[in-house]
């Protein structure tokens, strides 16, 4: 069965932007996700097409592949991007090897039989900071395709076995001759298999494989972050006819934290200083992700200053390097102060004002009198 334009499967024109393509196959898959639609095989067989069609038409190079030679050019079993490959398209000798292949006797590269690799899957998986930045053990359940155990994968019903399809005589290949060419083609009783099951397997209808869910233990190391993604190699879909499993691969999405921010291997956050501490210095606590500890506020800290608690941030997946935490000071204004409060500030203030201002109001005597030169030069 041929497969659909994946243009007409999202439902979007071939100009289409990324961000529409995006929003369609929201769309979709939200209307064929298997967990809305349990035990709909329709709506899950769309939900995979919708997923295939989104995958190729946001990675650059597969769409590019796919708008120049359609499916062939994205597909990895005929020389085209696939899963995770490189640039799409395939090269000269591979869209012309089976011409001239025969003509000067090198044959088709490979030759034989095909075997249909399994499809590598993505699963995301969202992390806290702190399981993130410590590194943590999983569970997740991955729907798949399974080896058949009934027909321990071969698709043929228990006590028989397929057979070598005559059609191609087991080669998976047939040759077309037009005139002077010799074309090599997919033979289309086998599908490339080179074998042919008469008697199929009830279980999996023939196929080798079975749908089902299955639980897998994710190792996360320390240090991961958004945009990380870590291999699990076999743990795809199963091939058909006892090919090779495919890879799933996990995709790491970290979630905001409410006081710290990740930069790299560093941690930010902002930690309110009164007013007094600010003006007299002191000790504060800070949180970090190993618990609290005391940091010292030099005498008249102002708003925005960093402070840097060494090796407090995380360390590197790849190198092993030790981030720092990075601590911005923001003095906090009194509020809902009472009368004896307030007047105390009055009297402060008044004898922070006159001769004595710019030694304790440096910042603001400097501005000030900014703004005055500015103005005499506007009227000079």
């Amino acid at each position: 069965m041929s497969k659909r334009d994946y243009y007409e499967v999202l439902g979007v024109e071939r100009s289409a932007e990324e961000k529409d393509i995006k929003r369609a196959y929201k769309k979709l898959a939200m209307k064929y996700h298997p967990d809305r639609n349990p035990g709909d095989a329709e709506a899950e067989a769309n939900f995979k097409e919708v997923k295939e069609a989104y995958e190729i038409l946001t990675d650059s190079d597969k769409r590019a592949a796919y708008d120049r030679y359609g499916h062939a050019g994205v597909d990895p079993n005929m020389g085209g991007g696939g899963f995770g490959g490189g640039a799409g398209g395939a090269d000269f000798a591979d869209i012309f090897g089976d011409v001239f292949g025969d003509i000067f006797g090198g044959g088709r590269r490979g030759g034989g039989a095909r075997q249909t690799r399994g499809a590598d899957l993505r699963y995301n998986m969202e992390l806290s900071l702190e399981e993130a930045v410590k590194g943590v053990s999983k569970e997740i359940k991955v729907p798949t395709y399974a080896p058949c155990e009934k027909c321990d994968g071969s698709g043929a019903k228990p006590g028989t076995s397929a057979k070598t399809c005559h059609t191609c005589q087991g080669m998976g290949q047939v040759q077309m001759r037009q005139g002077f060419f010799a074309v090599q083609q997919t033979c289309p009783t086998c599908s490339g298999s080179g074998k042919v099951i008469s008697d199929p397997c009830d279980s999996c209808h023939g196929q080798g494989r079975v749908q089902k869910t299955k639980t897998l233990s994710v190792k996360i190391p320390a240090g991961v972050d958004t945009g990380d993604r870590i291999r699990l190699s076999g743990e795809g879909e199963a091939g058909q006819f006892g090919a090779p499993a495919g890879d799933l691969y996990v995709q790491v999405h970290v979630k905001d934290h409410p006081i710290f921010v990740r930069d790299g291997n560093n941690l930010y956050c902002e930690v309110p200083i009164s007013f007094s501490v600010a003006a007299l210095g002191g000790e504060i606590e800070v949180p970090t992700l190993d618990g609290r500890v005391k940091l010292k506020v030099a005498e008249g800290t102002q708003t925005g200053r960093m402070f840097r608690l060494r090796g407090k941030g995380v360390k590197s997946v790849r190198s092993g390097v030790q981030g720092d935490l990075m601590v911005k000071a923001v003095v906090e204004t009194p509020v809902n102060l009472t009368s004896e409060q307030r007047e105390l500030l009055e009297q402060l203030e008044k004898s922070l004002t006159g001769d004595s201002a710019k030694r304790h109001k440096p910042k603001a005597e400097g501005f000030f009198d900014g703004v005055k030169r500015f103005f005499d030069d506007l009227s000079s």
